[in-house]
This record gives structure tokens, sequence and C-alpha cells, in this order.
């Protein structure tokens, strides 16, 4: 009798310390499950804008405390995560000291690289006026990339530009403002007025 007692509670404690096991094993899944699912909404959380600001305007200075550039637009929304931005109806206006001001335009932009580099999607249109020292110029592409500390920009989407009676198309383009150099690139077009006598 005393011998079926020892197996009997040897029986129950071990059922027991099963019970006991598979209750931690539960809780520690579970605890796993949530600190899972906490992280992540912290990364979810992370990527949240912490800044929107509608109808902005920013000044861009040079190292000599003269304007750079401006950019404006409908609405300038900051993501810390990248610490990049995106803009609604982006207006970029250079102001180089010895060409006439160019003015860009597109549908979105994307400033990143710690605001060295501008990506302008959705016809994208520059426009600049014709001075005493440059010709008219105008530039049409779906997607243009911009540098705006170098004063260069480049796309590998179909550009259209005119320089003064010049046309051309090509299936991409990079250009430097700051040494009056344009390359273009894949198969296009040019038309080059006569030259005057």
């Amino acid at each position: 009798m005393r011998n079926q007692r020892t197996a009997h509670r040897f029986r129950v404690s071990i059922a027991v310390m099963l019970a006991l096991l598979f209750a931690l094993g539960s809780f520690w899944l579970l605890e796993v499950m949530n600190r899972s699912g906490e992280e992540l909404q912290a990364d979810q959380r992370l990527n949240e804008p912490d800044q929107i600001i509608e109808r902005f305007s920013l000044v861009r200075m040079t190292k000599e405390g003269k304007p750079s550039y401006i950019i404006s637009g409908d609405k300038l929304t900051h993501r810390p995560v990248d610490d990049s931005s995106e803009i609604e109806k982006p207006v970029v206006r250079s102001l180089s000291g010895e060409n006439p001001p160019m003015d860009i335009r597109a549908k979105t932009a994307r400033i990143d690289d710690d605001n060295s580099r501008v990506v302008l999607s959705g016809d994208v249109q520059i426009d600049r006026a014709a001075s005493a020292t440059s010709q008219e110029f105008r530039l049409r592409t779906p997607e243009l990339t911009i540098f705006p500390d170098e004063d260069r920009m480049e796309t590998n989407k179909p550009v259209q530009f005119r320089l003064g009676n010049a046309t051309a198309t090509a299936n991409g383009m990079r250009a430097n403002n700051a040494t009056s150099q344009l390359q273009l690139s894949g198969r296009g077009t040019m038309v080059l007025p006569p030259k005057a006598r």
C-alpha cells in the first residue's frame, strides 16, 4: 500500500512538473511573440514622419552667405529613419551667380544623402531664360536627379531639350551647369539651326 501511494505521488509529481514546464514554455513563447510585435510596431513608428510642412520654402546658402538655390512646394514630409524628405509639387530655383536663374518643376521629389541629392519624378520641366551670356534653355524628362551642391544633374530616362533654336532628344543625359558641359546618351536626334550670315 505504501508503495502504491509513493508510485501515485510520483506519477502526480511528474504530471504537475510536465504541466508546469508546458505553462512556462507557453509563457516564454507568448513573451517572444509580444516582443517581436513591439519591435515591428517600433520599426513602423520609426518610419512615420516627424515633420509635415505645407506650402513651404527653403533657401540653401553658399559658404559666402549668398543664396544658392530655393526649394518650395505644396507639402514636405520628413522621415527621421533615413533623414529623407518627400515633396509634393516641388519647385527648385537655382541661383548661380553668373547664369540667369533656372527653374525646375516636377510632381514629386525626394531629398536625401544629407540634402546633397534631389530626385525629381513625374513630368520634370527645367526652364532658364536667355541672357546676354547664355541662350534660353528648356528640358523635359520623366525623372531627373540633381546634385545641387555640385551644380549638376543626370537622368537615364528619355529627355528632350532646347538650347536657343537647337533641339535634341536622347535616352539619357548628364549636365554640369558649373562647367557648361552636356552629355547625351543612347539614341536620339539633334536639330541645329543654320548659322547666321
